[in-house]
């Protein structure tokens, strides 16, 4: 007599054509990527930055505020890059929930970018002015 009592062992089928003792994920659709794929991500990461860092360290653009809307882009792209090739992020992987978080990331890299640059430009007027400081002392 044999005992089916244990799922593990038995060799009931769950209706799939898969038995209790095989390997199977349960609604695991989402692509792990390739050798390929991966070199790649990764190759376009590299591109996607050593091409901005020589145009800043050449002084390609003679505008500041060109170059730095040409970084900006080029790290926005290089965000998609990442999001697509090492996290897998697709419209179709955990039914929907990956366009939450891409819509949510897309929404926080905005609000940081544009603070960010905000800041940056607005630096200059905010600061104290240096003939006030020799009063001081």
């Amino acid at each position: 007599m044999s005992d089916n009592t244990n799922p593990h062992t038995s060799s009931v089928a769950h209706g799939d054509g898969s038995a209790h003792g095989e390997d199977h994920a349960h609604g695991d659709t989402a692509s792990h990527g390739t050798r390929g794929s991966y070199l790649k991500g990764f190759f376009l990461s590299a591109f996607l930055t050593a091409v901005p860092f020589w145009a800043v360290m050449t002084g390609a653009f003679k505008d500041p505020s060109t170059a730095v809307l040409v970084v900006m882009l080029f790290a926005v792209i290089q965000i998609v890059v990442h999001m697509i090739y090492f996290l897998h992020m697709t419209t179709k992987s955990e039914g929907g929930w990956t366009m939450m978080a891409l819509i949510f990331t897309i929404i926080l890299v905005v609000i940081t970018l544009a603070g960010s640059i905000w800041v940056m430009f607005h630096l200059n007027s905010n600061m104290m002015p240096m003939a006030n400081m020799a009063d001081m002392g």
